[in-house]
């Protein structure tokens, strides 16, 4: 088999470790993309995106004159409206970029006492909520600050215990509507209303609670545990999108996966206990 064409494409070794590193960027780049935007509504719009590529293709090839004009103008309009329409995860993608955590792993096997002992607390405080049909949202933070959305809270700045966490939500107590906010190891904020999530794809039986949880992770960073007043379903929102019908030990490995994993984001979680 004759390979010389080859030599014109690739005059020396350096030029094919070139060519595959630069494959190898441009590939992991897209994963990073569609892990970020998987099962939000970037994802049904890159659905959408693709089959309109398609679409446009078989115009061109086919010499549709008038199809040809009207997907153009489509992509012009998909070009103005995508800023406005998917600024949430837009925001998300950038932070990732900006904090670094965009091209690095989440995955670390240190661990911290302390850390694990707070969220052993909020795992023991979700099930006593859950078996008692208690509604509560429990917002954990993580780098990207949510201060604008909790100017509504109460400020608190108390130790995690579960004891705490279960009396803050029983019904007809002064701070049991809105959310709980934990920042830095400590119950920051409480009685918090957050954003609702406008995504048209979410399932119609989700709440207030529901979507407040997923609302302030599509603006943000942070983690959401739900727990149902109808049904004592405990959830998890992440980025937008919602882990649903968790046990104790399904939630605990969400948390741990997402949370205690990284060691910068454990070390912003544990920094006021240090001192």
């Amino acid at each position: 088999m004759d390979l010389s064409f080859l030599s014109g494409v690739f005059a020396s070794p350096w030029d094919i470790i070139r060519s595959l590193l630069d494959i190898a960027i441009v590939a992991y780049v897209f994963y990073r993309i569609l892990r970020l935007i998987t099962g939000t509504r970037a994802e049904q719009l890159l659905k959408g995106l693709l089959l309109l590529l398609v679409f446009s293709v078989l115009a061109s090839i086919l010499k549709l004159d008038m199809v040809n004009w009207l997907v153009e103008k489509l992509w012009i309009l998909f070009a103005i409206t995508l800023p406005i329409v998917f600024q949430p995860e837009l925001r998300r993608l950038l932070e990732q970029i900006g904090r670094g955590s965009f091209f690095s792993s989440r995955r670390s096997n240190v661990e911290v006492d302390e850390y694990n002992r707070i969220l052993q607390e909020l795992v023991d405080a979700v099930a006593v909520l859950s078996r008692n049909k208690i509604g509560a949202l429990i917002v954990l933070t993580r780098e990207t600050g949510i201060a604008e959305h909790t100017e509504s809270g109460i400020e608190l700045d108390a130790i995690v215990t579960s004891s705490l966490l279960i009396n803050i939500f029983v019904p007809n107590t002064p701070l049991h509507d809105g959310a709980i906010v934990i920042n830095e190891g400590r119950i920051e904020k409480a009685a918090c209303f957050l954003p609702l999530s406008d995504n048209p794809f979410l399932e119609k039986d989700l709440g207030t609670r529901h979507r407040a949880g997923i609302g302030i992770t599509e603006v943000s960073d942070a983690i959401a545990i739900i727990v149902s007043e109808e049904t004592g379903s405990v959830s998890v929102a992440t980025e937008g999108k919602l882990h649903r019908y968790l046990d104790a030990q399904s939630m605990k490995d969400i948390l741990e996966r997402e949370i205690a994993s990284p060691p910068r984001l454990r070390d912003t979680f544990l920094r006021r206990w240090a001192k």
